[in-house]
């Protein structure tokens, strides 16, 4: 099947900036925790406020994309303050300077997720979306495979304690992931352009409400963000029976291998099946890996656990997406994207700190437990609302 030279233009974008973010994400709350002493409830704070950041630009973007009928400068400008926001980790002996740095960096991702989103929506056949968007993941999710493979690399060759991070190594690996962070502008301002859909050609500019089914579907997403804490407190859970810093990373990487090549064929059976039935199995997939986490009783299990928590991302990250895309006009997927993205950033600031505050207070188990109830919830909630689309 043939894709529009935006989609892997954007893909490749996509995986050279995750190269990047993850060889620093999935270790700086080790960091933080084991090497500054942060608390559970604080590393959940500095989650939650970052996306709050992000949230916020978000929705200004989005809607600012869709009245210039711009997509590519507003992703470009985004990737390239992250970028330069990268370098600030240099300076993180505080978790005040690391909440700073990682909100800089929220803006960049707020400026350019929803014009994005929206640019590779436009450039996808409606038949084709699924795999759009499955290519599209799954290319951000190798180059996650690849920065974190790249990170436990260079812990193991810096002989580093097997149980925390020094400050040294943490700004080695900082310095390494600026790089790819750069290439990804290059790439991005270089590669793509706009594609403005011959529907929309004689469509106004002008903003209009969004359509009440999406709103509904946004009502539900929170619900179930609520209880989607950030990834950290797997990795953390993980530490907390036993798993060395290294075999944090090797979990992660089993986690991104999964989720690299189960998202196209879950994209695809999206284009075939409807995405409703795979975002059900998605956040099934969801329910029951959280309520495996709240029983584990050693390290191996949430390993294992998070490898399967893969397929959950598969099933809904980029079949979410074109969700959206098949349920809101040309015109208007800026400011849909953008109040998608706004409502899982704004929720996940609960979401996190009510996760650390669980954690610290009663105990892992209640955090997983509570997530996977939320989750179940919404995933009735969803089924539910959208039967008439069967």
């Amino acid at each position: 099947m043939r894709l529009h030279r935006n989609i892997w233009v954007v893909t490749v974008t996509s995986f050279l900036t995750d190269i990047s973010s993850e060889m620093v994400v999935h270790i700086l709350p080790m960091f933080l925790r084991a090497t500054l002493g942060v608390s559970m409830t604080v590393i959940g704070l500095i989650d939650g406020m970052a996306e709050l950041t992000a949230s916020m630009v978000k929705i200004i973007a989005g809607r600012a994309s869709d009245r210039v009928r711009s997509r590519k400068w507003f992703a470009v400008a985004g990737y390239a303050l992250s970028a330069l926001a990268k370098p600030l980790l240099l300076f993180a002996s505080s978790w005040p300077i690391v909440l700073a740095v990682r909100c800089t960096d929220r803006v960049g991702k707020g400026l350019r997720n929803p014009p994005r989103d929206a640019l590779v929506a436009d450039s996808a056949d409606d038949n084709a979306r699924g795999v759009a968007f499955g290519l599209h993941r799954a290319g951000d999710t190798l180059g996650a495979f690849l920065g974190v493979g790249v990170a436990a690399w260079m812990i193991m060759s810096m002989a580093e304690d097997a149980q925390r991070i020094t400050a040294s190594t943490f700004n080695i690996i900082v310095g390494v992931s600026i790089v790819p962070a750069v290439l990804a502008v290059i790439v991005l301002a270089g590669g793509a352009r706009d594609v403005l859909p011959k529907q929309d050609r004689s469509t106004s500019a002008t903003a209009r409400p969004l359509p009440p089914s999406f709103k509904r579907f946004l009502g539900i997403v929170v619900l179930f963000t609520l209880g989607n804490a950030t990834d950290a407190f797997i990795v953390l859970r993980g530490r907390s029976l036993g798993m060395s810093v290294v075999d944090a990373l090797l979990m992660v990487m089993t986690f991104t291998a999964v989720y690299t090549v189960a998202s196209i064929p879950f994209g695809r059976l999206s284009d075939r099946v409807g995405r409703r039935r795979v975002i059900i199995i998605g956040w099934t997939f969801y329910a029951v890996v959280y309520v495996g986490l709240g029983i584990a009783a050693s390290a191996w299990q949430v390993w294992a656990l998070f490898g399967c928590y893969g397929l959950y991302y598969a099933a809904t990250e980029g079949v979410v997406r074109a969700y959206i895309a098949d349920n809101v006009p040309h015109n208007e997927r800026g400011a849909a994207y953008g109040a998608y993205h706004a409502s899982v950033g704004i929720s996940a600031i609960p979401a996190s700190v009510g996760a650390g505050a669980l954690w610290e207070i009663v105990g892992p188990e209640a955090m997983f437990f509570t997530g996977a109830a939320l989750a179940a919830i919404a995933t009735v909630l969803f089924a539910w609302s959208t039967r008439r689309a069967m």
